[in-house]
C-alpha cells in the first residue's frame, strides 16, 4: 500500500501505481470533488480528514457523507478511511455514513470503551464479589 497526497502529481502517480496493481491511500481529502478524482484515478482508498474539517467550522460529517454516497452513485470500488478523527462521536457518525474505515489516535480507541455505566456497573459486580469469594 502507497499513501499519496492528492494533488496533481499525487493523482498521476495513483494512476500510474494502480496500473501496476499497486495499491495506493489516497490522503488529505478535505472534499468530494478530490475523493471522486482519486477514485477515479485508480485509488484503493480515499481518506478524508473529518476533524480538519470540523476545525475551520465546516462539517466533517457532511463531507464524509458526501463522500460515501459519491462513491456509491458513481460505483467506484474506493473504499473510505475516515481520517482526522477526534473524539469518539466522530467514530460513531463515521461509522453511521458509510466510512469501511476509521483511524485515530490510542486515547480516543481506548475512550470508546469507557461509559460511566460500564463503571458503576464493574464497581457494583466487584463489590458483589467481594461479600461471596471465599
Amino acid at each position: 500500500m502507497v499513501k499519496l497526497p492528492t494533488t496533481e502529481e499525487g493523482l498521476k502517480a495513483c494512476k500510474r501505481l494502480s496500473t501496476e496493481g499497486i495499491r495506493v491511500n489516497m490522503t488529505l481529502i478535505f472534499s468530494a470533488n478530490q475523493a471522486l478524482l482519486a477514485a477515479r484515478a485508480g485509488a484503493a482508498y480515499v481518506s478524508p480528514f473529518l476533524g480538519r474539517v470540523d476545525d475551520i467550522s465546516w462539517d466533517g460529517g457532511e463531507l464524509l457523507r458526501e463522500i460515501v454516497e459519491l462513491l456509491q452513485v458513481q460505483d467506484l470500488p474506493a473504499r473510505v478511511i475516515a481520517a482526522s478523527i477526534r473524539h469518539p462521536r466522530h467514530v460513531t457518525e463515521a461509522a453511521l455514513l458509510g466510512a469501511d474505515i476509521a483511524t485515530m489516535p490510542h486515547a480516543v480507541f481506548k475512550q470508546l470503551l469507557k461509559h460511566p455505566l460500564t463503571d458503576i456497573g464493574l464497581k457494583r459486580f466487584m463489590e458483589d464479589w467481594e461479600k461471596v469469594k471465599p
